[in-house]
């Protein structure tokens, strides 16, 4: 059994001992086995803890089993608790300024037990408390409101990757009997998430006395994290407001694998206010997009354009191919109408629509194509990126869209308002010659071979002249060197182009979804 040596308080930082004025006869009180310390009635107080504890954050699991296998105290010793528990209820002390409860981090539960501890007062309403009780709940809740702590802020209090990717479940047309899952991936950004090395890390920091410098490292880097935060502690926020800047707050705290901070040239897509930003240095290029519907979302990601075709072919996806064209199949007229033709996926061989049953079309032996050029439904040219989705940024035919405020109106690909300023931000050198075939190429009708022809006044003869298309001047493919690094996100509190944080609707219900999660917090 251990004697309180409570008021031998660690005091090496420059700590003022509380009990410096306390004399012997005051001493004779400690003499009471209520103030006597046992490690190993500390350790059954923490089990029983334990096992009553019901929470299921992974911060919580982690505490659990930490004690459950005896791990060593962390912040209690033979001399009680020394400045390391002060340190830590000041970076809890700023939940209320996220947006959070104390009372989830268990902070009055704590700070009341640690005043009694160095106040050496255990009385309860008449009733002596037992100190190694009231130690034990400092120790369990200490370390438990701890890694949900700095798990939060390091990686976030939410995992989007596991709770965005459960919404949408697949239709049953697009689904095969190798699908391990039953949802749409709408999120694919990749991002780093809490690992048993990061769990095993900030314990040892606790054990070495490192928790001051660990607790400030592992704070959310991004810039618009603190303006955000500002925003949410000002006068002027109301309810639902408040509500988004906590949700968009959440996305700042997710960083991305091997992200060192935007580079000086990217595009970046805001879903939800269904609008792109092609930044250059200090120069930005901003227009609006089209985006995915509600039932077809665009997904999340982030990649690198590296490539981009004028008068694309479009192959249209088998998704789209069962829904909106199969029902046609045999229909001539309709797929002349539209430009589409068939052909054999293993052969390439075109085939006549009367050739194509609704059956052969569903089976996916055959793909639809549209051809490219002036009506093709991804426009006059496209951007490529590698994702798993086939989606990509590319022009339209139908630009009336960019004219409403609600622009969720695609199968997932994101339309751009000025297909050609984009095209030329992508090149490094903005060659004349290259922006001016870009330009021809985009406007040239290419649809089909247009010949001019004359009266030769010596025979009377009609004479064909040559195409009209200048083929010097057309261009069908150019890659994107070196590579821009695109990102397709979703904030609904975000800068516009006056860098006013503006709001936006939550297209796709992904703040509901986040929110409903982080109230195991609020």
């Amino acid at each position: 059994m251990l004697l309180l040596a409570l008021f031998m308080q660690s005091c090496h930082d420059g700590v003022v001992n509380p009990y410096q004025t306390v004399d012997i006869d005051a001493l004779e009180e400690m003499k009471s086995s209520s103030y006597a310390l046992n490690s190993q009635k500390i350790r059954n107080y923490i089990g029983r803890l334990a096992k009553q504890d019901g929470d299921s954050m992974i911060a919580d699991y982690r505490t659990r089993n930490y004690y459950i296998k005896d791990g060593a105290f962390l912040w209690i010793d033979r001399h009680g608790l020394d400045e390391r528990a002060d340190t830590l209820l000041r970076y809890l002390g700023t939940i209320e300024q996220m947006g959070f409860n104390k009372k989830k981090f268990a902070i009055p539960q704590i700070e009341k037990d640690l005043e009694r501890i160095r106040q050496l007062d255990l009385v309860d309403d008449k009733d002596t408390l037992d100190i190694n009780q009231v130690m034990a709940r400092l120790e369990y809740y200490m370390t438990k409101a701890y890694l949900r702590y700095t798990a939060g802020q390091r990686y976030g209090f939410v995992n989007p990757t596991y709770l965005l990717n459960r919404i949408d479940e697949k239709d049953p047309v697009s689904q095969n009997s190798n699908d391990t899952t039953n949802y749409e991936i709408l999120f694919d950004v990749p991002i780093e998430h809490a690992s048993n090395n990061f769990y095993q890390l900030a314990l040892t920091k606790v054990q070495v006395d490192s928790v001051s410098e660990f607790l400030k490292e592992i704070q959310p880097k991004d810039p618009l994290y603190h303006r955000l935060l500002d925003r949410l502690n000002s006068d002027k926020v109301g309810g639902d407001e408040k509500s988004k800047l906590v949700c968009n707050l959440e996305r700042c705290r997710w960083r991305m694998k091997n992200f060192k901070g935007f580079p000086d040239k990217y595009v970046f897509v805001n879903v939800p206010a269904f609008q792109l930003y092609a930044h250059d240095g200090k120069d930005v290029l901003p227009m609006r997009v089209v985006c995915g519907k509600f039932k077809t979302k665009t997904p999340l990601l982030s990649s690198k354009i590296k490539r981009m075709d004028v008068n694309p072919q479009w192959i249209i996806p088998k998704s789209i191919v069962e829904k909106e064209v199969i029902r046609h199949a045999g229909n001539k007229q309709w797929f002349d109408n539209h430009r589409y033709i068939i052909r054999n996926r293993k052969t390439g061989k075109r085939m006549e629509p009367y050739q194509v049953s609704w059956g052969m079309l569903k089976s996916g032996d055959y793909m639809v194509v549209q051809e490219g050029g002036k009506g093709n439904s991804l426009g006059r040219i496209i951007f490529r990126f590698d994702n798993q989705f086939s989606v990509f940024l590319h022009d339209t035919s139908s630009p009336g869209a960019f004219g409403r405020d609600n622009r969720g109106a695609s199968h997932g690909c994101v339309r751009v308002q000025k297909p050609f300023d984009l095209a030329v931000f992508m090149l490094k050198d903005k060659d004349k010659k290259t922006i001016d075939k870009i330009s021809y190429s985009m406007t040239a009708d290419v649809s089909k071979r247009r010949i001019e022809s004359y009266v030769d006044p010596e025979t009377g003869e009609v004479v064909e002249s040559k195409d009209t298309l200048d083929k010097e001047r057309l261009i069908h493919s150019l890659d994107v060197s070196p590579e821009v690094p695109v990102y397709i996100m979703y904030y609904t509190v975000y800068p516009d182009e006056k860098d006013e944080l503006k709001q936006y609707k939550d297209v796709y219900g992904y703040d509901k979804v986040i929110n409903d999660y982080l109230r195991n917090y609020m």
